[in-house]
């Protein structure tokens, strides 16, 4: 997914930090920082059955005594024994069986997506052999993808060489963006708010505007966007661990997120037809030439309405080709709901 020689443009240390915070997992409820809640992992080290390492990630080692007793334990009784976020079993050797493994299946020549798939590939295996017993199962259920259907996918999304960006606003400012482009051997810029704010001249304060100015800055920077993503920072954070079906699509009908531009793979599974996609498509293309701003209000209010009332089918989706779908799979891995 990342090619060899790779630029990071554009971060400060606390422009990275506040890209990372965007992936930490966190309750869907949205409460704030809870003092009492389940922190660290639990591992546990077994042969047939006789228990002999026990680790906690941030205590270190503990007794073994006072599991030994009640051994066997399962993943999600040893994380509540141990007031633990997650858990895991493992029989001995079962690390060793992976990495052997994975040293004989990698070849020269393979990228950092091709090695992830393989290491997955070879947990999975493990789990549905018994050898790892792990909780809470957020991938249970997501087939494993093969390194030409990630490709496939990103050729959906975001074609080679052009670039996608994320964009977050707080308080009438940038506060948080990050943007990819994409070569022929992978993603070969990640470029940062950093390089960009100076371009972005000066905002009006109203992010559902400012964004324009984004997305020039990046295109200037970087080349032509395939795929923007654009929002608050505090819907965005809610919607990334929002259970409820068709969330995104919501928010996208009322501009709370605005994606422009949205390619074809991303609609069906963001849960937009294709007729609304290509209203949004015209909606960019209209704010382009009305850098004014002076039609830009009255056609939105015509766009939106006209966009609710189209239907269509695209014959491309990122979920299909995926076998799973994305944004259910990244509210798995960061909502702390088990």
């Amino acid at each position: 997914m990342l090619s060899a020689d790779v630029r990071f443009e554009g971060f400060t240390a606390t422009d990275w930090i506040r890209v990372l915070s965007l992936f930490r997992p966190r309750r869907a409820s949205g409460e704030g920082r809870d003092p009492d809640r389940p922190r660290g992992g639990v591992v546990a080290v077994q042969t047939r059955g006789k228990l002999r390492k026990l680790l906690h990630t941030e205590v270190g080692r503990l007794r073994l005594e006072d599991a030994q007793k009640d051994w066997p334990l399962s993943g999600e009784e040893l994380a509540r024994r141990h007031h633990a976020s997650w858990g895991a079993v493992l029989e001995s050797g079962t690390l060793e069986r992976i990495m052997e493994r994975f040293g004989a299946r990698a070849r020269r020549g393979d990228d950092l997506t091709a090695q992830a798939i393989s290491l997955w590939s070879l947990t999975q295996d493990e789990l549905l052999a018994g050898h790892i017993d792990l909780w809470p199962h957020r991938m249970r259920g997501v087939p494993v993808p093969t390194a030409g259907m990630v490709r496939g996918s990103l050729d959906a999304v975001c074609p080679v060489g052009k670039t996608m960006v994320l964009g977050l606003f707080e308080g009438g400012e940038l506060w948080a963006s990050i943007a990819l482009r994409r070569a022929l051997d992978g993603f070969n810029l990640i470029l940062g708010p950093d390089e960009v704010r100076s371009d972005m001249g000066l905002l009006a304060g109203d992010w559902r505007r400012d964004y324009r100015h984004l997305s020039r800055a990046i295109e200037s920077r970087s080349g032509p966007l395939a795929f923007g993503c654009y929002a608050e920072t505090g819907t965005f954070r809610k919607l990334e661990v929002d259970p409820s079906p068709g969330a995104w699509a919501r928010a996208v009908a009322v501009r709370d997120v605005i994606l422009s531009p949205l390619p074809a793979g991303m609609a069906i599974p963001l849960g937009i037809d294709a007729g609304r996609a290509a209203f949004m498509a015209m909606r960019r293309v209209v704010e382009r030439m009305d850098t004014a701003g002076v039609v830009g209000s009255s056609l939105e209010k015509l766009l939106d309405r006209a966009a609710q009332a189209a239907s269509g089918q695209s014959d491309e989706d990122v979920a299909a080709v995926l076998g799973f779908h994305p944004l259910e799979l990244l509210r798995k891995l960061l909502s702390r709901e088990h």
